[in-house]
């Protein structure tokens, strides 16, 4: 009976290491979404400066795509999986051609500080939409009250920029782009949980190229739709701006993107939302060491309640690893 428990003890704990990611996956993943996202706000913002938003988009987006399906393909990936691909193209649409697309969008009008405000409500809406696991979510007090102090910590973040910016200078007009955050950031949480639940049976990395795909050519519709071709000049963007868009398409799309397509297939959709707090506190520090800004005591403060939100968070994760797990023999 003894050696009958050991077998089954050992083959639970192969089974365990076969379908569960190594830790290190793990992190690695969160750092990539973490970092690389936060730094997308810097480089969209230079991109912008010679390419039309739709354009930037296309330009992005298929280059993406077209890299990741040449991967695939070299790889042996079935790349064509007829109505399986269905599901990744409308997560496609949703999260980058109408999430992500809003986010540039709006950056010709509204402040940065903003714009990471209003996308920071992301996590807010994935416990909301998250109909599956509302019992646990919504049971779990010490991720709710981390979810909240983390958009608090944001709005601590940059409030000296987001009063300064503001001041004189609101209108009515302004509550437009204010609310295509707003839907954007809802968008993005249900195209994520759509991702999640209905991912095809495909893998990550064939979901991840046409997702890609789908948004760049929707972007491509719609630059020609706004005409912006016939105002495009090729030759008078800037070198920063094509480094910029480089670095959108490989590092924020492929690396990114991938990244979080992945952690949406491994890990709880609370866990994973966080990324919407740590991103805009990367964007700061960028500024602080890319552009010599100063930080502030307030900015300091947001900063540690950013932190502090991650760890609630993420808290129950932690008392279950340090709970010691007693075995029947």
């Amino acid at each position: 009976m003894h050696c009958e428990n050991e077998r089954i003890i050992v083959m639970k704990t192969v089974v365990e290491s076969t379908s569960a990611p190594s830790q290190l996956k793990v992190v690695l993943a969160f750092a990539i979404v973490y970092i690389v996202w936060g730094s997308t706000y810097f480089f969209i913002q230079k991109a912008l400066v010679s390419f039309p938003p739709f354009i930037l988009g296309a330009i992005r987006f298929i280059s993406a795509g077209i890299l990741m399906l040449t991967w695939g393909i070299l790889q042996g990936e079935k790349m064509f999986t007829g109505r399986r691909l269905i599901v990744p193209v409308v997560t496609g649409l949703l999260l980058l051609f109408v999430g992500n697309g809003i986010v540039i969008w709006v950056q010709q009008s509204l402040p940065s500080a903003m714009v990471a405000i209003f996308v920071s409500s992301s996590p807010i809406w994935f416990v909301i939409m998250d109909r599956p696991m509302w019992r646990e979510n919504f049971s779990n007090k010490t991720a709710i009250i981390g979810l909240l102090v983390g958009f608090a910590g944001v709005i601590l973040l940059f409030y000296d920029k987001l009063s300064g910016g503001m001041k004189g200078h609101f209108t009515l007009g302004d509550f437009l782009p204010m609310g295509l955050l707003l839907l954007g950031s809802a968008v993005w949480a249900g195209g994520s949980l759509y991702s999640k639940y209905r991912s095809g049976g495909n893998s990550p990395a064939v979901n991840t190229t046409w997702q890609m795909m789908a948004a760049g050519l929707a972007f491509l519709i719609s630059s020609m739709i706004h005409q912006e071709w016939q105002l495009f000049d090729i030759n008078a963007v800037s070198l920063s701006a094509s480094l910029s868009l480089l670095y959108l398409t490989i590092f924020g799309s492929i690396l990114g993107f991938g990244a979080y397509v992945w952690l949406l297939k491994m890990q709880p959709v609370t866990k994973v939302s966080t990324y919407a707090y740590v991103n805009p506190l990367v964007a700061v520090m960028l500024g602080i060491f890319l552009a010599n800004e100063s930080v502030s005591t307030l900015q300091l403060t947001g900063l540690l309640t950013i932190l502090s939100s991650v760890l609630l968070i993420n808290l129950h994760k932690y008392v279950k690893i340090r709970k010691p797990v007693a075995v029947k023999t």
